[in-house]
């Protein structure tokens, strides 16, 4: 068994595919691709995949991956592209290769959040609050989770999970370049972010998020 890590783009129309979809997508392409699968076992044997830090709908990413399982070797570019020809519109192959990191070494992520609004001086009140609120260190968010088979409501503290948030603005549009805590201990989902800072008639007419890295405890890149 030779475990492979194909790291891809998911950006454009893309986006809109959800976790689930995309398990399915990618299980049809690595069939396509006609790689030699390692399947699990069991009375129901299926293709192994695991994406580390599945992303959420709506958002793209420059840093997604997925791990799968060959019965045999074959060459890294072969597989990249193989399975380039295979997969939907929006999906990009960046490489293939042998997984460096587990997945739970995951630590922080990596966003670009670009924020519209109807015209400049909205968008100059709207940073000069969002940055008063992120130095005061106070923002909350409301999380929905599980208690048993309930579903429950619990305000959760921002601050403790954002390492870095950086803003600029031009014209319209306002940048936020932010590490924020990720990976199965802490996770912090940039939309409960932008949520947190918006001021009602202020907000954004649109954002766009894009995750560009995933972290290690140490700063270095994961992969």
């Amino acid at each position: 068994m030779h475990p492979l890590r194909l790291r891809f783009k998911k950006c454009g129309r893309a986006k809109y595919i959800s976790h689930l979809d995309l398990m399915r997508a990618f299980t049809r392409a690595v069939r396509r691709a006609d790689l030699p699968l390692w399947y699990t076992e069991g009375f129901h044997p299926h293709v192994f995949l695991s994406f580390p830090l599945p992303l959420p709908l709506g958002q793209e990413s420059l840093c997604e991956a997925v791990d799968l399982r060959l019965e045999s070797p074959v060459p890294p570019d072969e597989i990249a592209a193989r399975m380039q020809t295979a997969c939907p519109e929006g999906i990009t192959i960046v490489s293939a290769g042998e997984p460096w990191c587990a997945a739970g070494e995951i630590a922080q992520a990596v966003y670009d959040i670009a924020f519209t609004f109807e015209n400049p001086r909205i968008a100059e009140v709207w940073l000069a609050q969002a940055e008063d609120l992120l130095r005061a260190g106070e923002l909350t968010a409301v999380k929905t989770g599980k208690q048993g088979r309930r579903k429950v409501q619990k305000e959760i503290a921002l601050a403790p999970m954002i390492a870095a948030c950086a803003f600029e603005r031009a014209d319209c549009f306002v940048r936020c370049r932010g590490t924020f805590a990720a990976g199965s201990e802490k996770n912090l989902n940039p939309v409960l972010l932008c949520e947190a800072l918006n001021q009602n008639a202020l907000a954004p007419i649109k954002r766009d998020i894009v995750r560009t890295a995933l972290l290690k405890s140490d700063g270095d890149t994961w992969e």
